[in-house]
């Protein structure tokens, strides 16, 4: 397959046929960059305050464990849904927000618990590194090149593979020790699957501002912001994993 049919994004949501399954809306009704911004904050605002919620009936002494596991499963079927329903993206972006903000809060509550601090570092690193990815994309010093998007998408890829097998492997009582060892090779591992998260976020930039030039129609503005969401949510959770393991080892 050519290099040029590749994903655009290494992020499932955004793939390079995303756009020929939509058509082009001549007029003011097109998808802008600024759009998707907004939408994006509204995205995370609305993830923030589910989170908090949780996070304050964890810190009350009441975590509420199946709301934290509905957040999960529910943004799983919510972000599937979206992925072949774009045009619902309006409704089921904000709603997934909602679901992993549930799952979020939970996730950090318990982390904060064994080691004190760690969640602040983990927000200050993610919007940190979109920052730092969000200026090296715009001033042209990373570019997403069809090779940066290929060679993103094969690491995804890999990578996915990899915590398949882990979840596979668990049912049986068998752990992978690249994934949950705080040793070096699983310090290196959990960095690697950081920047292989962070680099998502140039290809998701990229997707965005295609979208915005294409004049793909409003409602995308919503997706864009879904799938930015996505690598967001993976980033952190992933940089909450590396800190995890650093602090295991003090």
């Amino acid at each position: 397959m050519s290099a040029h049919l590749a994903l655009r994004s290494g992020n499932p949501a955004l793939g390079a046929d995303t756009f020929t399954r939509v058509s082009p809306i001549v007029g003011h009704e097109t998808m802008t960059i600024g759009g998707t911004v907004n939408k994006t904050a509204m995205s995370l605002a609305v993830l923030f305050v589910a989170a908090m919620y949780v996070w304050g009936r964890g810190a009350a002494g009441q975590l509420p464990m199946p709301l934290v596991i509905g957040g999960v499963i529910g943004g799983f079927v919510v972000a599937m849904v979206t992925v072949f329903k774009q045009t619902w993206a309006p409704y089921t972006t904000p709603l997934y927000a909602a679901l992993e903000g549930l799952a979020l809060g939970g996730i950090s509550y318990v982390f904060e618990q064994s080691y004190p601090g760690i969640v602040a570092q983990a927000v200050f690193l993610t919007f940190g590194t979109l920052g730092a990815l969000l200026f090296a994309y715009r001033s042209g010093i990373i570019r997403a090149t069809e090779n940066f998007k290929l060679g993103v998408f094969a690491a995804t890829g890999g990578i996915g593979v990899v915590y398949l097998l882990s979840f596979v492997l668990g049912f049986f009582g068998i752990g992978v020790p690249l994934i949950h060892s705080s040793g070096t090779f699983g310090i290196l591992f959990s960095l690697f699957v950081v920047v292989i998260a962070a680099l998502n976020l140039v290809l998701d930039f990229d997707f965005i501002e295609e979208g915005a030039e294409r004049g793909a129609p409003k409602y995308m503005e919503w997706y864009g912001a879904f799938g930015l969401l996505v690598t967001l949510v993976w980033l952190y959770l992933e940089i909450l994993r590396l800190l995890a393991k650093l602090q295991s080892r003090d």
